[in-house]
């Protein structure tokens, strides 16, 4: 339900959604959209609190994303010259959400 509510908010800022929940060897994304010429990665998470679901996202969740992205990547070779960034959406239902744009780096 996250996923769905933070996908039409992202539609609504003029994202375009390549793939929701791609999953790898290595990791899954949740979310994979372009906005401008970013291709973005997206992890939603969803908790009682927009504070608590943003505190969530560990160091290795975050690197376990960044390798799922890679292997994205490694797949579909035609996103590769574009800059890419990870963002976070922060849900707390019903349909209260952040969206921190370039909120890691790896």
């Amino acid at each position: 339900m996250a996923e769905g509510a933070a996908e039409i908010f992202l539609r609504a800022k003029g994202f375009k959604i390549i793939e929701r929940r791609y999953r790898s060897k290595v990791g899954e994304v949740d979310i994979i959209a372009l906005d401008g010429d970013y291709i973005v990665f997206i992890e939603v998470k969803a908790r009682p609190t927009l504070d608590e679901a943003l505190f969530s996202i560990t160091p290795k969740m975050r690197g376990r994303i960044s390798e799922a992205a890679m292997a994205f990547l490694s797949e579909n070779p035609n996103y590769t010259m574009r800059p890419m960034r990870f963002d976070v959406m922060a849900v707390k239902l019903p349909f209260t959400i952040r969206h921190m744009e370039n909120a890691f780096m790896e």
